[in-house]
């Protein structure tokens, strides 16, 4: 018997790699109950986590050591790219408990990652009941409120009291595992509004309940984007957020834990979009890793050989003067990071919905002004670096100059990149980065190789 390990309470939140090392011990003795006794305290998220931190071969081993033991939280916590190789490892029977353990919204997230055989076994699992609810969720579009809402949820009509609704929760009434409200509806199934479970807690028992409805009650539409239902919920402070059909009667809800995780969700997309990353994950093979980043290296060579046509059309400037071949790198760089920056906030404020068609001509105007602010102090500097460096005045001025011009089209393009990307029905984080670079190195070589040629050579 191996040595049974426990987490510290200090890192309880993610596994580390001692951890992992000393379960994998008892994985390779393969010891099953001291397995399950070292996950028994886990939470399924870290249980996830764990797996996640394996290589197939270990992964494999893992899972063969430990049977029956993957439940439904477990898989729906795991990395996309790795819910299809655990599902294969599950017998029909082992699938079926583990689907029956999730509410319909997650059995719904689990089923998009999946092809179409691991989507039918899945299907099979289910009652009858659970199955037709999850197939009218997959009819909804796919970043619909419709999609991702989740069907289990407390209602009341709207006459009730505080008594009436204790009486019903304390019956043999099936209640969703986690619910934050009681929605009441009228009667022809239209919310009118919720109570939180506090509320009725703390209130008498003839109280009616709506006397003592939250303030921050409003209804989305079943066709409506999910983002933007949980920039809503973010918005307003909201909980519960009650999704109504075309004739606004209740037909499920999207709660603030699914909320957070589908603006975090965009927020990560968005991060490695503007990488040129796609949706890649630590656990995806090489090949597919290889093909991801592909396309956005073979806009980057197209870009950089433009670059380079600018450069070449300065080819003798270039050869009479060397300094301008050490300084050039400079002003580009510059622009491209400045550019960046202007970028990132402009991708994050269109994804938040804080920049607008109201505001959108006073944050251009912003980011043009810092661009030139910082362009003038940046051009004092290597304008200085320029004539202490290579002992030329006019070559300090010609840097100086390109500098500032080259941050001001920087905070112009890396704002208004985005904005007409997305105007034009384009993700402005996965091709903004692509243009506004181009349009930094083409500036900048230009702009300072042009002036070099009027005053220098």
């Amino acid at each position: 018997m191996t040595e049974h390990v426990d987490i510290p309470e200090e890192e309880a939140f993610g596994i580390t790699d001692k951890f992992v090392s000393d379960m994998m011990v008892a994985v390779d003795a393969n010891d099953e109950n001291e397995v399950v006794r070292i996950l028994e305290p886990l939470h399924p998220a870290d249980v996830a986590h764990l797996i996640e931190q394996l290589d197939p071969r270990d992964r494999r081993n893992f899972l063969t050591v430990w049977p029956g033991g993957i439940e439904g939280d477990i898989i729906s916590e795991l990395d996309d790219s790795l819910r299809e190789e655990v599902i294969d490892t599950l017998n029909r029977d082992e699938l079926a408990e583990a689907v029956q353990q999730l509410d319909s919204d997650d059995v719904v997230d689990l089923i998009e990652d999946l092809d179409d055989q691991q989507t039918e076994a899945v299907l099979e699992a289910l009652d009858d009941t659970d199955r037709a609810l999850v197939e009218q969720a997959l009819a909804y579009p796919e970043e619909s409120a419709g999609r991702h809402m989740q069907v289990e949820l407390v209602r009341a009509p709207e006459h009730w009291t505080v008594g009436d609704a204790i009486d019903y929760l304390r019956s043999d009434v099936e209640l969703p595992d986690q619910f934050y409200h009681i929605i009441l509806v009228d009667p022809r199934m239209k919310p009118v509004g919720y109570v939180t479970l506090g509320r009725v807690l703390s209130s008498k028992r003839s109280t009616p309940l709506k006397e003592v409805l939250e303030d921050t009650f409003r209804t989305f539409h079943v066709a409506q984007d999910v983002e933007e239902v949980a920039q809503a919920i973010n918005h307003y402070h909201m909980i519960t957020a009650p999704v109504v059909d075309d004739d606004d009667r209740l037909i499920g809800v999207i709660t603030i834990d699914d909320a957070m995780a589908f603006l975090e969700e965009a927020a990560e997309e968005d991060i490695l979009r503007l990488a040129g990353v796609g949706e890649g994950s630590l656990s995806d093979r090489v090949i597919n890793t290889t093909r991801q980043r592909f396309p956005w290296l073979a806009v980057n060579l197209v870009t950089a050989i433009l670059a380079s046509l600018v450069i070449a059309l300065f080819e003798d400037v270039i050869s009479g003067l060397v300094a301008i071949a050490v300084l050039m790198p400079i002003v580009a760089s510059m622009g491209g990071n400045a550019g960046t920056q202007s970028l990132t906030v402009a991708v994050r404020a269109l994804a938040t919905r804080d920049l607008t068609d109201a505001n959108v001509w006073r944050v251009i105007r912003r980011e043009i002004l810092v661009g030139l602010f910082n362009g003038l102090i940046f051009a004092v500097v290597v304008g200085i670096v320029g004539f202490v460096w290579f002992g030329n005045l006019t070559l300090g001025f010609v840097i100086a100059a390109a500098m500032v011009i080259n941050l001001v089209v920087a905070g112009l393009a890396g704002t208004g990149i985005p904005i007409i990307l997305e105007k034009l029905g384009i993700d402005p984080a996965l091709a903004s980065g692509a243009f506004v670079t181009t349009v930094t190195d083409v500036v900048g070589f230009f702009v300072f190789l042009g002036l070099a040629a009027l005053w220098l050579i």
